[in-house]
């Protein structure tokens, strides 16, 4: 039996380790990637094939303090006007190089607050996208929505562009934690949100929650699950609040002498955990949960889980590109980061030229690695197989990374012929685990707790 005292003994307290919505992560991204790479490699896309499309809206209302992206408040509506204009530019580029025929799997408005955006705003900006790349048959088109900016005049924009699928944030329906974390939003704003979301006939919808928040208890997060699952979301995310102030600055508003210490952080979430699934939801990877219905849940049961920079997905797309400020592309060659400041990315833009600014080109045996640390953040299990048959790698090889990595947690993983397994008391390790594939070093500075 696997107790806390053993946890926390393989690191589960005390480490901290990247999420790996990526390999290698971000902070391994450097210089030798730019405009060039980006440019060739969108170029090299298959014609007639399929990608997706992130567009990053760095601007919000107001900063929350929780909040570690990149983002710029504003009060006004001229900077978001102007970014506007910037992203038809940038698009207006990619359609130069872009192959023939290339359509969207997947299209996703992120931030930020891309609600911040008016009507005519959300018309114009879709139809610059559809003018260069539309949308495939059966394409998912989602928009990160915060329902303090939602209208109907919004939302029927939305809704006329496309969107069918909407994700709002919620972190925590406490007023007093809402209060400390500087995101006030009732739940009486986001049920409105939904009902406007669902009233269009738009029946996907996504939830983020979050544990780990200052002067949260189990009673308190039983209390803001409960009122999430009844806004019934297909799929919520689980995530862990990760206080970095040294990283983002704005998180020294928050009182860290509240904060739960790492041993209260895995109740709150085995207290959240066991509410979902007790609701009919599936588990999918670390840290997501799904009707049984939705997509996310599909992917998993039939092995075509996926994970990218938004997370779990079921795209199955080789390519995500990614327009704005910050965005990060995904290639088979590599991952292209446009220039994360704002202006930067705008004077590179208006200058007629993509801004991208950092990136790794993918060498050695990153692809196979990759791939080893997906697996087990989607399926918990590494399939020898499937490697052997993927990758030009011995059998010999892949068993002796397979026997390092379970000698790192005391040989605790289901380890034979057929692959490597973490069992499910093992799984809050699952970060930690796949760090053990992870050829790169790292700054623990960078990364978020291992729970």
């Amino acid at each position: 039996m696997i107790t806390k005292s053993h946890l926390a003994r393989l690191g589960l307290f005390d480490t901290r380790v990247p999420r790996y919505t990526s390999y290698p992560t971000a902070p391994q991204f450097g210089a030798q990637v730019g405009a060039s790479q980006f440019a060739d490699w969108t170029g090299h896309i298959p014609e007639d094939s399929q990608i997706s499309l992130y567009l990053h809206v760095p601007f919000c209302r107001r900063l929350c303090w929780f909040c570690a992206c990149r983002t710029q408040g504003t009060q006004t509506l001229g900077p978001i006007a102007a970014y506007v204009q910037t992203l038809k530019q940038e698009l207006a580029l990619l359609g130069q190089v872009l192959p023939k025929g290339v359509t969207l799997s997947r299209l996703h408005w992120g931030g930020g607050t891309p609600t911040l955006l008016e009507a005519g705003m959300i018309r114009d900006l879709a139809q610059a996208v559809f003018d260069v790349t539309p949308l495939a048959p059966g394409a998912e088109f989602s928009v990160e929505i915060d329902p303090n900016e939602l209208g109907p005049a919004r939302m029927a924009a939305l809704a006329e562009a496309g969107m069918n699928r909407a994700s709002i944030g919620v972190q925590d329906f406490d007023p007093a934690i809402q209060k400390v974390i500087g995101r006030e939003q009732s739940y009486e704003v986001t049920r409105r949100a939904v009902d406007m979301i669902r009233g269009h006939g738009i029946e996907g919808l996504n939830a983020d929650i979050l544990f780990g928040l200052p002067h949260q208890s189990p009673a308190k997060i039983t209390e803001s699950v409960m009122k999430l699952l009844s806004l019934n979301p297909s799929r919520v995310a689980l995530y862990g609040y990760a206080h970095v102030p040294w990283v983002a600055r704005r998180q020294t508003m928050i009182p860290s002498d509240a904060l739960p210490t790492p041993e209260a952080r895995l109740e709150l979430f085995e207290t959240a955990r066991q509410l979902f699934l007790w609701d009919g939801y599936d588990e999918i990877g670390i840290d997501h949960f799904a009707l049984p219905s939705d997509g996310l849940a599909v992917a998993q049961k039939a092995g075509r889980l996926r994970r990218n920079f938004q997370g779990y997905t079921d795209d199955a797309s080789d390519v995500l590109i990614g327009l704005g400020a910050s965005s990060i592309s995904r290639f088979p060659q590599g991952f292209a980061q446009n220039a994360p400041a704002t202006s930067a990315y705008v004077a590179a833009v208006r200058d007629g030229r993509f801004s991208t600014a950092r990136g790794h080109a993918f060498s050695g045996d990153d692809a196979l690695r990759a791939r080893l640390i997906e697996a087990l953040m989607c399926d918990f299990r590494i399939d020898t197989g499937e490697i052997l048959a993927r990758f030009a790698v011995s059998r010999a090889t892949l068993d002796q990374m397979f026997r390092q990595v379970n000698d790192s947690v005391d040989g605790l993983l289901r380890h034979d012929e057929t692959g490597l397994e973490i069992p499910e008391a093992l799984r809050p390790l699952t970060r930690i685990v796949a760090k053990g594939f992870d050829a790169y070093g790292m700054d623990r500075s960078r990364h978020s707790a291992a729970i």
